[in-house]
């Protein structure tokens, strides 16, 4: 299996954990591109969730990982863009099953709230599971045509 670089970026709250999802993504043989942020000081979550969620929905990246304090908001803004599928996970069973059952594209997490250990297990499994197609693959496609009736409004 080829190892495609990911996405990254974190608002101020998220920057400690990024840290340590960086390292041990280097330790799986991953590859990434951080797009911020880079320190403690408060800045604004939509900015960088929108620079990730815009290069994975323009397919310049497959996936991504955004971190904030809950990764409520980083989710609640990818998921605005076309052919984003971004779940906030802070458990394994939701790390598994968004990839299993709705192929999701980029991981929001909790960068207050999720421990080191278990962010690395969460990352490691969501990495590593692969979407089970099937019934699924009909539900993504229903997916797909909302985003293209909302889109086609937009416009």
């Amino acid at each position: 299996m080829i190892k495609k670089k990911l996405a990254l970026a974190s608002d101020h709250a998220g920057v400690e954990l990024k840290e340590e999802i960086k390292k041990f993504l280097l330790e799986l043989g991953y590859s990434f591109d951080d797009f911020g942020s880079d320190g403690f000081e408060s800045v604004d979550y939509p900015d960088y969730a929108k620079i990730v969620a815009e290069k994975v929905s323009n397919g310049e990246y497959e996936r991504g990982i955004l971190l904030c304090g809950s990764g409520v908001g980083m989710a609640i803004v990818a998921n605005k863009f076309p052919h984003v599928r971004a779940v906030q996970a802070n458990d394994m069973y939701t790390a598994i099953m968004s990839k299993k059952h709705n192929d999701a594209n980029i991981l929001a997490l909790a960068g207050r709230i999720t421990g080191k250990e278990l962010a690395k297990e969460i990352v490691k499994a969501w990495l590593e599971t692969p979407f089970e197609g099937g019934r699924h693959e009909r539900r993504i496609r229903k997916i797909k045509e909302i985003e293209k009736k909302i889109h086609r409004k937009d416009s």
